[in-house]
């Protein structure tokens, strides 16, 4: 079974950059990544820390996968076991 991995703020930014997503904004230690869809905007908030925990990985690619195919972005998420 695949199991997540720990990933850095740094990491999931430069993830969804590959993806067409580029820094919009910061709040405080939020950073909001914006690309413009099919749909229109498309956001993603991922919180500027220096390991995200699992849970909050797992939230930022469910939320990505709303705008990204989950099958190409799910190997940069999980390892090959």
């Amino acid at each position: 079974m695949p199991k997540l991995k720990r990933l850095s703020a740094e990491g999931v930014i430069s993830i969804l950059e590959s993806f067409g997503f580029q820094i919009h904004s910061q709040k405080g230690s939020h950073i909001k990544l914006r690309r413009v869809g099919e749909s229109g905007n498309e956001t993603l908030i991922v919180p500027n820390h220096k390991q995200l925990d699992t849970g909050t990985c797992r939230a930022i690619l469910r939320q990505a996968s709303q705008y990204i195919p989950e099958e190409e972005i799910f190997s940069y998420f999980y390892t090959e076991e």
